[in-house]
This record gives structure tokens, sequence and C-alpha cells, in this order.
């Protein structure tokens, strides 16, 4: 397929999810009825539970394309990884900032150090932790493994991020109640969120394969003529 053709496809693909976060964005403000607790504060909550959302499944799939690397030693795993990893920072740190409003509004503090935001701010550091790895080593695959070796480890605190408002005491709601319309809207932003990162996850990846593959070439060039670059992918 064609450079033309590609970018026809990836418009076509990424139009109707656009309109689909606009719908659900006019969900949020005009569908959803106002918390009489909270207000409009409350409705951080579809943001915030739909973005902590994407930042556990970002990690897993993270976490699962780099122990593929490591069974295959093939770099196209990594730039899956690569590209999960970035997604899932971004989706992450947008979770500690909504949470952090709608905890203002909720319990009259930016941050406490319950069990559910101490073990989503571990989350964020092995994020960042890999994200710093990757700027760190110069060779793709050294680089590959040490990710992949912190997203596994990594990936022990994504069921305890998942289950610590019942494992553990805490302020964070276990489940809030929440009136049916409410709980559509918040289904319906999650899967919307979830096709969006979808689509960028492929998207990525597709650019950092292409840059590496290019790099390579390059390297070839300036290596001599009949020198044929490592694409590893």
């Amino acid at each position: 397929m064609s450079d033309r053709g590609t970018k026809t496809s990836w418009a076509l693909l990424g139009a109707p999810l656009m309109s689909l976060i606009l719908v659900v964005s006019l969900a949020v403000t005009l569908v959803a009825p106002r918390d009489e607790g909270l207000g409009d504060a409350q409705r951080i909550v579809y943001v915030h539970v739909s973005v902590a959302w994407v930042s556990l499944l970002s990690f897993v799939v993270m976490a699962g394309t780099g122990m593929a690397y490591l069974r295959n030693r093939q770099l196209s795993w990594d730039a899956w990884s690569h590209a999960a990893t970035e997604i899932g920072w971004l989706c992450c740190s947008l979770t500690l900032i909504s949470g952090s409003l709608w905890a203002r509004a909720a319990w009259g503090t930016y941050w406490t150090w319950d069990p559910r935001l101490t073990t989503f701010f571990i989350l964020w550091m092995v994020y960042s932790g890999c994200l710093l790895a990757r700027e760190s080593f110069a060779d793709r695959h050294r680089r590959a493994r040490v990710c992949a070796v912190l997203a596994t480890l990594g990936l022990l605190d994504v069921p305890l991020v998942t289950m610590a408002t019942r494992w553990f005491r805490g302020i964070h709601p276990i489940s809030p109640e929440m009136e049916p319309s409410m709980r559509a809207v918040l289904v319906v932003t999650a899967l919307s969120f979830t096709a969006f990162f979808s689509l960028l996850l492929t998207r990525r990846q597709m650019q950092l394969r292409r840059k590496h593959e290019l790099a390579g070439w390059t390297q070839a060039t300036q290596t001599g003529p009949w020198s044929a670059p490592t694409r590893g992918m």
C-alpha cells in the first residue's frame, strides 16, 4: 500500500474515533446528571477512570510485548512495547492529575498515601524508568532488554493497583455508587478511550519501526556501499 493510501486509511479510522470522543465529551457534560454531593467536580471521574484503565492496559501490553522480545529477540516487539510505554506514561500522568483534582473536591486534599494512589504512583515511576532507560542506552537490543525486564517486574504492581481498595484499608472508594445513566456514560467513555488507544498504539509502533529502519539504512550507507543494514524487525 502506498503512503498516500496508508494516510487515507488512517484518516478513515481516525475520523470516526474523533467523532466518538466528541460525542462522549458532550455526554459527560450534558447527558450525565450532576452529582448532588460533589457537583460538577464529579464529572472528572469519567475521564479519570478511563485514562486509569488505559494506563493499566498499556502496561500489560508493554510487559507482554517486552516478554515476547526477551523470548524471540525481535525488535519489532520492542516497537510495540515502546509505543505502549509512551501512551501509558501519558495516561498514567493524566490519571494522577485528574485524581488529585477529584480528591481535592471529595477529600479536601490533593494527595494522600492511600494504597490505591501509592500503588498507582509506583506504576508511574516504572513507566518513567522505562522511558529514561530508552534514553540511556544507544544499543537497541540492550535498551530493549532493560526495558523488557523493568516492565516484567513492574507487572507485579498491576494486580496491586486493581485490588488495592479490596485488599488494603484506605479512603479510595471500591466501587462508587452511580446512577444508571452515569454508569452508562462511564462505560461508553472507557470504551472510546480504549479504541483511541488502540489506534494510537498501532500508529506509533509503525512510526517507530520506520524510524529504526531508516536509521539502519543510513548507518549502512555511511559504513559502506556493500554493507546491509541490520533490520532486526
